[in-house]
């Protein structure tokens, strides 16, 4: 692909909007080296498969030479992105925000390049410059403007408070782009008000404005909200090749061609020739191996996809699966904790982190009131299968 095809690509391909788009466009074509601003606030140690839509589009810009800068948000994460929430979210201490962020850097290295890119943490300027920049922050915009963006007035029409923190965040984002000198900067569609605030926060200290681009939101394997660990609907980047090939196998039909397409570096025409070639089960199938070769490898996902089709598709169990008799009807939470887990809370960490299946449909929600028939196939993490017998 030659540089004007890999920049029209890059303007388009898994893009909801650019600003301003033509200035962009012109900057790409210069030959100019542009510093391309991520941020990412560790309020879980997981990065996922919508983290990497937007990881991927900054790679693009490395691929063409320019400088990308990762920004780990410790400081803004003690706060939260209020993005697209409907409530406050509940404060991160320093210990869990340092907890979370202990492996970042090697998930996020499994798309750009790390060791090229500038890398910081925002709590080293914020921290040090202390409550006299917040009040000339807090000066660079006004408080109805903030409160005009959509979810914090959905928030006031609801009856619901926004805390003056949340209020901040846009705020203390836009001064990162200040501090790293941003050309660009880079997020999902529901950061729009924070990346244009940027722009807002570059303008009151004198500099150039930053062109904006914005990618969609990937649905997780629930197929209805976007995919984030609070929802336990995500793909890990860190997931072991069998987990990530299961879980991927649990996304709804109707998703198949947008995962294709923003999680497989796979071009249109040859996502629209599998389509007319392969039912919908080797579709997924096919989707599946693809994404965790772009993260494990070609034998790892060979390897994966053999397990799956084993042990869900031709039911081939090497040998009798050991019996777990539960209750009728039973939750979730309920079979996982029968199974020999150490405790409840365990149990539910297991489902919140996608580890549990049946019949290789990945179950989330640790409530859910199970009406099964038995004799279906119970996997908790990797290696541990069991029949259900109902009784």
């Amino acid at each position: 692909m030659d540089k004007n095809e890999a920049i029209k690509e890059l303007l388009s391909r898994r893009v909801d909007e650019v600003i301003e788009k033509d200035h962009l466009g012109e900057a790409l074509k210069s030959g100019k080296k542009l510093r391309v601003k991520l941020g990412i606030d560790p309020t879980s140690p997981d990065l996922h498969l919508g983290h990497a839509v937007v990881l991927q589009k900054m790679k693009e810009f490395e691929n063409l030479g320019h400088q990308i800068v990762l920004i780990i948000g410790d400081f803004t994460a003690q706060i939260g992105d209020p993005s697209g929430r409907s409530e406050t979210r509940k404060p991160l201490s320093p210990a869990d925000i340092k907890k979370n962020m202990k492996e970042y850097l090697a998930q996020a290295g499994k798309v750009i390049n790390v060791k090229k890119a500038e890398i910081f943490r925002n709590n080293d300027w914020f921290s040090k410059e202390g409550i006299a920049k917040m009040i000339e922050l807090a000066s660079a915009t006004s408080i109805q403007q903030v409160l005009r963006r959509a979810d914090f007035k959905k928030r006031l029409d609801n009856g619901n408070d926004v805390s003056l923190l949340e209020a901040l965040y846009p705020v203390l984002q836009g001064y990162d782009s200040v501090k790293v000198r941003a050309d660009v900067e880079l997020g999902g569609s529901d950061q729009k008000f924070n990346l244009l605030m940027g722009r807002r926060i570059q303008r009151h200290f004198g500099m150039k404005e930053q062109d904006v681009l914005t990618v969609p939101l990937l649905e997780g394997t629930d197929g209805e909200r976007k995919m984030s660990k609070s929802y336990g609907n995500y793909i890990g980047l860190a997931d072991a090749p069998e987990d990530m090939f299961g879980k991927t196998m649990s996304v709804p039909d109707k998703l198949v061609h947008k995962y294709f397409t923003f999680c497989t570096a796979m071009a249109e025409a040859d996502i629209k020739k599998l389509e007319k070639e392969l039912g919908p089960r080797d579709l997924k199938m096919r989707l599946g191996f693809e994404i965790v070769k772009s993260y494990h490898g070609g034998k790892a996902a060979e390897k994966a996809a053999d397990m799956w089709d084993k042990l869900f598709s031709k039911k081939d169990f090497s040998g009798n699966l050991q019996e777990l008799k539960i209750p009728f009807p039973a939750s979730v939470s309920g079979i996982v904790f029968r199974s020999g887990v150490k405790s409840k809370s365990e149990a539910w960490r297991l489902i919140q982190k996608g580890a549990v299946s049946i019949n290789g449909v990945v179950k989330k929600d640790p409530r859910e009131i199970l009406q099964l028939k038995g004799g279906e196939t119970l996997r908790i993490g990797k290696k541990n299968f069991f029949r259900i017998k109902i009784g």
